[in-house]
């Protein structure tokens, strides 16, 4: 997952960096961070795509692409 689609992708679904960071086990730091390339961890982007995913209204798709699903 690339930062944009972190981003994107929590905006879809209305959540702040605090619910992502809260969701996912992170840091709302953590979370900015990435979102803004900062923080390039296998494992952070793994924590964030997992609860984004889990929330059950995003799934991501080939070619950089993020579908809200349930709109």
């Amino acid at each position: 997952m690339l930062p944009v689609q972190c981003k994107m992708a929590r905006a879809a679904i209305g959540w702040s960096v605090r619910d992502l960071a809260k969701v996912s086990g992170t840091s709302a730091n953590t979370v900015s961070r990435f979102e803004t390339g900062k923080d390039s961890y296998t494992s952070t982007a793994q924590k964030l795509e997992r609860a984004l995913i889990e929330s059950g209204k995003i799934e991501f798709i080939d070619q950089n692409g993020v579908v809200l699903i349930d709109g």
